[in-house]
């Protein structure tokens, strides 16, 4: 018991502390910096422009849809500002002296981002920002074998659960942790594999082509799976990263076993709850019949 309650007293301190984390190219009374990565920037910039251009021609053919298409602007836009928060705000960086903040950000792409960013629907927005010969090639290739295939299998509950999961622990394994954070190519792969990850599971898990049932027992065996890693390294006694561990005390004077923790218990707590609660909204699917 003890030790848990000094789990839980360090996940507080994280959750006050993480945005004030420091960068490991900067030194510990110098705060991090925004990340103004072209490649970073490029398609997110894009990807608001194709969604604004898109929307606005919808908005004005829209009619009494206007207020569905209100809403998927509003959750299209608190998507992105949580993706873009996460990857070029000081948080970025943070993330490279602090493990806890590398996980931080982790959860919002994966746990807030990108349901936000699904439920939107972006891609059908998206579309009408181009020509009307653009959008039936589009349509065209996107109905044909060689990406609906793909699509449909990478979207299938089972499989996006699969895909999210092995993402999670084959990039928690030190050596593919501390190569990422040993090079910036290898740490884009990791965040790309993350948010394409957990595009594909939300999809599936919010789709309406996932029964109910279906979709509440991924998202159970989800927060089983993801909070199994994140107890492992809450309760880890030494660090498992080396990359981490070199750089000695943490921000608030955390050591690198202490950082870790905090970390495992973002991952853990917050991550269940998520997984968890998600189960119970789609189980109302299930037991309106019932009632009605």
């Amino acid at each position: 018991m003890r030790r848990l309650r000094r789990l839980a007293t360090l996940l507080a301190i994280a959750l006050a502390s993480v945005a004030a984390a420091h960068d490991t190219g900067r030194p510990h009374d110098e705060p991090p910096g925004w990340t103004l990565d072209p490649w970073i920037l490029a398609p997110l910039l894009l990807s608001a422009g194709l969604f604004a251009v898109g929307w606005r021609a919808l908005r004005a053919r829209s009619g009494p849809g206007a207020a569905a298409l209100v809403r998927r602007a509003r959750l299209f836009g608190a998507g992105w500002l949580i993706l873009s928060a996460a990857l070029v705000s000081p948080l970025h960086e943070a993330g490279e002296r602090s493990f806890a903040a590398h996980m931080f950000e982790h959860e919002l792409i994966m746990l807030v981002a990108a349901p936000l960013m699904v439920l939107a629907e972006p891609l059908a927005v998206m579309l009408w920002a181009f020509s009307g010969g653009g959008r039936r090639g589009i349509g065209a290739l996107a109905r044909s074998h060689v990406v609906r295939m793909p699509w449909l299998f990478l979207s299938a509950p089972v499989t996006a659960t699969l895909f999210q999961a092995a993402a999670l622990w084959l990039w928690h394994a030190p050596a593919l942790f501390d190569l990422a954070l040993a090079s910036e190519g290898w740490h884009a792969a990791q965040h790309l594999s993350f948010l394409v990850s957990a595009l594909f599971f939300w999809t599936a898990m919010l789709g309406r082509r996932t029964p109910a049932g279906v979709a509440a027992l991924c998202l159970v065996v989800t927060s089983i799976v993801s909070g199994a890693l994140g107890a492992l390294m809450a309760f880890a006694p030494s660090p498992w990263y080396a990359g981490y561990a070199r750089l000695g005390l943490a921000p608030f004077g955390l050591t690198p076993a202490e950082d870790q923790q905090l970390a495992g218990l973002l991952m853990w707590v917050p991550g269940g709850l998520v997984h968890a609660g998600a189960a119970l909204l789609v189980m109302r699917r299930l037991l309106r019949p019932a009632h009605g």
